[in-house]
């Protein structure tokens, strides 16, 4: 079983994306052999309140057989955003999304602070997104700085029960934040590799050996990124078949018990 853990449906408002329906993403799924996805709403990372980018996201995911799993946004500036984490909740997300960047809060804020250490308490992971392209791809006017690895940081340390999704990362970005833990702490965070070389720059192999296994997701950043690459870097790593199936499903799966 492979749990893709980084995926979108929806336009995505910079450039042309083709292929993000949800039919296009279970097509997907089933060539490369994803049981399962967790899904955001792409363009809901620039809606002030994405409270109705949600609602679209759980329509649209209804015919999906219960293998695309919703993973609403939340802007914790808002007022009501309590209501929207009770939502995901009783939707069964497996995480809710946040963009502090975009939504120009303080990442590592009072907001932000109450907003993962309730959705420790409902048992909900937050999944921030570093990033969506490479800085020389962006359109001139995605000028919205990456997510910092400081903030990554400090609020791992704010409660034993959050739990931290961050996709679309770079090696030094996650060794960055990976050493600047306690042991415990680097326990709360869980790193998908879509962002990660494989041959010949083996980083995922490097950080494998130095982080371990147990830290890491499979993760495809479908449709923004080329699915292929994934399994593609897991393959030429010549990882153990336990590795493998580690990184591809049972590393998420006992992240997520509380």
């Amino acid at each position: 079983m492979i749990v893709d853990v980084a995926t979108f449906v929806g336009t995505y408002p910079y450039r042309h994306v083709p292929r993000t329906s949800p039919e296009s993403l279970l097509g997907e799924m089933d060539r490369i052999g994803i049981e399962e996805a967790w899904v955001g709403h792409l363009p809901s990372f620039l809606y002030k309140d994405p409270a109705p980018g949600s609602a679209e996201l759980l329509e649209m995911l209804e015919k999906g057989g219960g293998r695309l799993r919703p993973t609403p946004t939340i802007n914790p500036g808002l007022p009501g955003w309590r209501r929207d984490l009770d939502a995901a909740a009783e939707a069964k997300a497996p995480a809710v999304r946040v963009y502090p960047m975009h939504q120009q809060l303080d990442p590592v804020g009072a907001s932000m602070r109450e907003l993962l250490v309730a959705a420790g308490q409902a048992k909900l992971a937050a999944l921030f997104t570093v990033r969506f392209e490479d800085v020389r791809q962006r359109q001139p006017l995605d000028a919205v700085p990456d997510f910092p690895p400081s903030a990554v940081r400090a609020l791992a340390r704010i409660d034993d029960d959050v739990r931290i999704l961050v996709t679309h990362a770079g090696k030094g970005f996650i060794e960055e934040v990976h050493f600047g833990l306690t042991p415990g702490e680097a326990q709360r965070v869980l790193w998908d590799i879509s962002w990660l070389w494989g041959p010949p720059e083996n980083e995922l192999t490097n950080l494998v050996g130095t982080i371990g296994e147990d830290r890491f997701a499979f993760g495809t950043g479908m449709p923004l990124r080329i699915p292929d690459a994934v399994p593609a870097k897991l393959e030429l790593a010549g990882f153990s078949s336990e590795v493998r199936t580690a990184i591809e499903s049972e590393n998420v799966s006992r992240w997520l018990q509380w």
